[in-house]
């Protein structure tokens, strides 16, 4: 190893360190919500959810649902708990789906 790549190498580490470090990680919320529409193909539900943590004010929006099996439990018309994960504004999803008795 010459003299050069001693030096080289330290600062080739600190730069990939760097690197995987840019992403903040996501935030996870706990939600509570009615289903009102599901897309099996887009593995979407609407739900009308109300105020999540200090990200979004109660409203009615589509969420994907991840993974699979979660979005199989769902009916229109369930009551929903479950955890919103946000990894941006613009890429989140619902998962932890807990479908609640009927009242």
């Amino acid at each position: 190893m010459t003299r050069r790549s001693i030096f080289l190498l330290p600062l080739a580490f600190a730069l990939a360190l760097a690197g995987c470090g840019s992403q903040p990680p996501a935030k996870r919320y706990p939600m509570q919500g009615d289903i009102r529409a599901l897309d099996p193909s887009a593995k979407t539900a609407t739900i009308a959810a109300g105020k999540i943590g200090d990200w979004m004010d109660p409203m009615t929006m589509e969420y994907f649902i991840k993974p699979d099996s979660e979005f199989q439990k769902l009916h229109v018309g369930d009551r929903i708990q479950a955890t919103v994960v946000v990894v941006s504004d613009a890429n989140f999803y619902v998962t932890d789906v807990k479908v609640l008795p009927k009242q």
